[in-house]
C-alpha cells in the first residue's frame, strides 16, 4: 500500500469491534489511533493486552504495536488532529426497560469528536444503530465541527462473528459503503484499499440502507435459528427427530444448512438486542406490522431455555438437591462473551430451583464469576462432572465435543447427559451406556 495515499485512521471505541478494527487496520499498513474514554482499557491495549478473548488477536496486537503504526489515546483533540477518516465503533446496548437501542455512546463520541474537526474529514459509523441515526448525526457533526459542511458522515456496518473476527475484518465476504457523495466513497475505498485489493465485493448505497443491512442480516439469521427450534417443538410433540428433519432441509440448496442447528438458541451482544431494537424502530416509523414476526422469533428463542431446564427436570425427576454439571457459560464457543448467554440463563434457573450446579467454560469463567457470583464454578469439564447426577452441555466448545463417554463415565454418579446444542454424537453416547436427551429428539 502506498503510504502517501493512505488516510490516517482513528477508531473511536476500543471494545470488541473497535479494538479488532484498529488492530487489523494497523496490521494492514494504516497509521491508526485508537480512542476511548476508558483509561484502563486504553492502558491494557497500549501494553499489548487484548481485554477480551478472540483467537489470533493478541498476536496481531503485538505485531501492530511493534510496527509503530498503532497507538492509543483518551484525547479527542489528538484524534481530531491525527485522523483523516474517523470510525465510530462504540456499543449500542439495549436501553434498560425498553427494546430500543441506547445511543448514548454513539452521540457522546460524535459530540466529543466534532469540535476538533477543523479540516475536511470523513466520519464513518460502524456501530449498529436504528435507521435514521446517520441523518441525525450528520446534522450534529456539521453544526459542532469548525469545518462545518466539509465534514461528511458515512456508514459502514460491521459483520463480525465472535471467534472469527480477525478473518471477518481482514478478509470480509462483503463491504457496505453508505455514502452521500463520491468523495466519501473514494475516502472509504482508500481506507479499505488492502481489503478491496483482495477482490472483496462492495455495495455502495445510501445511509439509510447501510444502517438497515446489519439489522436485516441479524434478523434473518435469528429467524432461521428460531424456525428450526419451532420445528423442534413440533417434533417433541409428535415423537419425530429434529436432527433428521434439519439434515433433510439442509440438503435443499434453496434453504442450506447454515444456522439451521436446533438447540438452545441464540444469545450474545448482537442478535437478541438487534432484533428487539429493529422491531421497536419499525413501530416508531409506522411499519411495525412488517416485522412483527420478530417478536415471535424472540419468544421461540426464549422458550428454548425453559425447555432445556424441563429436559433436565424430566430426566432427573426434579432438580432440587441434584448435582448438575453445566458445560459452558459463553453464548457461543471461541468467545468469552456472556451477554444474554443461554448457557448461564439455564445454569441460573437450575440453581434457583435448588440444583447444586457447577459451571465450567474454557474462556468465559472470569466474566461469569463477576456477573453471577452466586453460581459455583470448576476448573475443568471433568472437575464439574465429578459425582454429577447429570451433565448438561450448554455451549458447544470443541473441548466438550471431544470428550470420551467412557472416560467421563468414571467420574459421574449417573451416566446422564442433556445435549443443549446438538453437538454430541447421540449414537456414540448411547452405545456407551449413557441416557442421552436433546431438544426435539425422542
Amino acid at each position: 500500500m502506498n503510504q502517501a495515499d493512505a488516510p490516517r485512521l482513528t477508531v473511536i471505541g476500543t471494545g470488541y469491534l473497535g479494538a479488532t478494527h484498529a488492530i487489523c487496520m494497523a496490521v494492514l499498513g494504516f497509521e491508526v489511533l485508537g480512542v476511548d474514554v476508558d483509561e484502563r482499557k486504553i492502558g491494557k491495549l497500549a501494553s499489548g493486552e487484548v481485554p477480551f478473548f478472540e483467537p489470533g488477536l493478541p498476536e496481531l496486537l503485538t505485531k501492530a504495536l511493534e510496527s509503530g503504526r498503532l497507538r492509543f489515546t483518551t484525547s479527542f483533540e489528538e484524534a481530531g488532529k491525527f485522523g483523516d477518516v474517523h470510525f465510530i465503533c462504540v456499543g449500542t446496548p439495549q436501553q434498560p426497560g425498553s427494546d430500543a437501542a441506547d445511543l448514548t455512546y454513539v452521540d457522546a463520541s460524535v459530540r466529543a469528536l466534532a469540535p476538533h474537526l477543523d479540516r475536511r474529514a470523513l466520519v464513518v459509523g460502524k456501530s449498529t444503530v436504528p435507521v435514521g441515526t446517520a441523518k441525525r448525526l450528520t446534522g450534529i457533526l456539521q453544526e459542532l465541527a469548525p469545518a462545518g459542511t466539509d465534514i461528511e458522515l458515512a456508514w459502514n456496518p460491521e459483520f463480525l462473528r465472535e471467534g472469527f473476527a480477525v478473518d471477518d475484518t481482514m478478509r470480509p465476504d462483503r463491504l457496505v459503503f453508505g455514502v452521500a457523495s463520491d468523495w466519501a466513497h473514494e475516502r472509504l475505498q482508500a481506507a479499505f484499499r488492502p481489503v478491496l485489493d483482495l477482490g472483496t465485493p462492495v455495495v455502495r448505497t445510501d445511509l439509510a440502507t447501510a444502517e438497515l443491512v446489519k439489522v436485516a442480516a441479524n434478523s434473518f439469521l435469528a429467524t432461521k435459528i428460531s424456525y428450526i427450534n419451532a420445528m423442534a417443538e413440533v417434533c417433541e410433540a409428535v415423537g419425530a427427530d429434529i436432527k433428521d428433519l434439519a439434515d433433510s432441509l439442509a440438503l435443499d440448496d434453496r434453504i442450506g444448512g447454515k444456522f439451521l442447528k436446533p438447540g438452545l438458541g441464540f444469545g450474545g451482544g448482537c442478535l437478541p438486542k438487534d432484533i428487539r431494537a429493529f422491531a421497536h424502530r419499525a413501530e416508531e416509523i409506522g411499519v411495525g406490522q412488517a416485522v412483527s414476526f420478530l417478536r415471535e422469533v424472540d419468544d421461540i428463542n426464549r422458550r428454548r431455555r425453559a425447555r432445556t431446564v424441563d429436559l433436565v427436570r424430566e430426566m432427573l425427576g426434579g432438580i432440587s438437591g441434584k448435582r448438575i454439571a453445566a458445560w459452558g457459560a459463553a453464548f457461543k464457543p471461541n468467545s468469552d462473551d456472556i451477554r444474554d448467554a443461554p448457557a448461564l440463563d439455564v445454569a441460573r434457573t437450575m440453581h434457583g430451583l435448588g440444583g447444586h450446579v457447577r459451571v465450567f467454560d474454557p474462556a468465559a469463567l472470569d466474566n461469569a464469576r463477576r456477573a453471577f457470583p452466586e453460581l459455583r464454578y470448576g476448573d475443568s469439564a471433568f472437575d464439574v462432572a465429578r459425582d454429577a447426577d447429570v451433565v448438561v452441555l450448554l455451549t458447544e466448545w470443541a473441548d466438550f465435543r471431544e470428550i470420551e463417554p467412557d472416560a467421563l463415565a468414571e467420574v459421574v454418579k449417573h451416566k446422564r447427559i442433556v445435549d443443549g446444542r446438538h453437538a454430541l454424537d447421540a449414537d456414540r453416547w448411547r452405545a456407551a451406556g449413557w441416557e442421552y436427551r436433546a431438544l426435539g429428539r425422542s
